[in-house]
């Protein structure tokens, strides 16, 4: 299982934003004689091919079954995480010092954020030397920046009293020095030409990442830490299970579905709360000329299993944990319940998972917040939601859940591998 940590780590440093770990996806799924389609033209599917279609930061891939689809099998993750994104008009200066203006995405732990090396990750859109207007990925490593916290001379009691960030007044990185006064976008159209040529630059969507690669801790290397980690450890166990599909099944309709937008809500064109999904599932079924009563049969019999990284104890903060609940690092994938449905999980759908731990050997654990600390959500409440199919959410458990820098262990990842890549198998 060795090559497959190794991929996973390449797919961390190759997917700072949901745009770049879209691209990875296909990528993966090309390789895997997956077709990739276009929304804004007509599909013509056949049964036992398969096929994907992205949209900005999301992404659906499904292989059809050689007969009428009874039942679906739905992965479903996320491609976006907690950061600092670049505002519309970013540069401005104070002293000598350029600066760049960033406002929080999601709920990211800010602190972490700061001394810290930074570079720029996202999509730009651009006019090319020809004046054509064209999409860029861009991944700037090597062009450094930082958000300087106060020395402890001037802030005497931070280590008694805490560490507060203003979002507006602390979270700005230092850019460069000059004493030249340019325009709002001027330091970042420096920066961006000294990787892609254009002539004027458009619009952007950027974010701040860490420098610093993923990499694999503990005296034993059985752990890796990373930024991204929530989500990209499910999207790509999850794009891992459905690349183990080497023939079509008979009449199981598999399906990985990778939402962006899932940190600020999922209500988006391209989050959870969409059409995408189903949209997708009826051009499936009227490619393959089935009528709608065909559809709803479909749904009515199929899984959806949601994948997000869930809270692991931390032996610092033991008393953060529920007592009876409390998921450890490397003792196997975790089922999370919440009694307000903040996650799907039901005793139906629970069941699903805790059979194939048992059919696999693999330890399950439970997940439950104290009933004093409200409880986060995922897409899979929306889903179920949504399209009305029985869901449950699973995941890993990792620390230091939306900092820069995340921690899980090797071995929970194998094993939801193992339990994804054996749903798809038996589905």
């Amino acid at each position: 299982m060795s090559h497959i940590l190794a991929d996973f780590k390449t797919f961390l440093d190759q997917s700072p934003t949901s745009w770049h770990a879209v691209r990875e996806i296909g990528n993966r799924l090309a390789i895997c004689e997956y077709s990739p389609l276009n929304e804004g033209e007509p599909w013509k599917l056949e049964q036992g091919k398969k096929y994907f279609v992205a949209r900005g930061g999301a992404l659906c891939a499904f292989s059809i079954p050689l007969k009428k689809p009874e039942r679906a099998l739905i992965l479903a993750s996320h491609t976006d995480s907690p950061g600092l994104k670049l505002k519309p008009l970013p540069t401005f200066h104070k002293d000598n010092m350029v600066q760049f203006g960033v406002e929080p995405y999601g709920a990211p732990l800010l602190t972490s954020w700061i001394n810290r090396d930074l570079v720029l990750a996202g999509r730009v859109i651009i006019t090319d030397t020809n004046g054509d207007v064209t999409e860029r990925l861009v991944h700037l490593d090597d062009a450094i920046l930082f958000i300087p916290q106060l020395a402890v001379h001037l802030d005497r009691d931070v280590n008694e009293k805490g560490f507060l960030l203003n979002k507006q007044e602390h979270l700005s990185p230092i850019v460069g020095l000059t004493d030249v006064q340019g325009n709002a976008l001027s330091a970042l159209e420096h920066i961006l030409k000294r990787y892609i040529s254009f002539q004027t630059l458009l619009s952007f969507e950027l974010f701040l990442v860490p420098q610093e690669k993923a990499n694999f801790s503990g005296y034993q290397s059985e752990m890796i830490n990373s930024y991204r980690l929530d989500n990209l450890a499910s999207a790509h166990a999850s794009l891992s299970a459905l690349s183990t599909i080497t023939k079509p099944s008979a009449n199981a309709l598999h399906m990985a579905v990778f939402w962006d937008h899932e940190e600020i809500g999922s209500r988006s064109s391209e989050g959870a709360s969409c059409p995408f999904l189903s949209d997708t599932l009826m051009r499936i079924n009227h490619s393959l000329h089935h009528n709608l009563e065909d559809l709803f049969l479909l749904k009515r019999h199929s899984f959806c299993v949601s994948i997000d990284m869930t809270h692991g104890v931390n032996p610092n903060y033991p008393q953060k944990s529920e007592p009876q609940h409390r998921p450890l690092l490397g003792k196997g994938v975790v089922i999370k319940y919440n009694a307000d449905q903040k996650y799907a999980t039901n005793a139906l759908s629970s069941a699903v998972i805790t059979k194939a731990c048992q059919m696999l050997n693999l330890p399950v654990q439970s997940y439950v917040s104290r009933s004093d600390i409200p409880s986060g959500s995922t897409v899979g409440p929306i889903m179920a939601t949504q399209l009305g199919i029985n869901t449950v959410d699973i995941g890993c458990p990792q620390l230091s859940m939306h900092s820069i820098r995340e921690t899980m262990a090797c071995q929970d990842y194998l094993d939801l591998y193992r339990l994804l890549s054996y749903l798809v198998q038996e589905a």
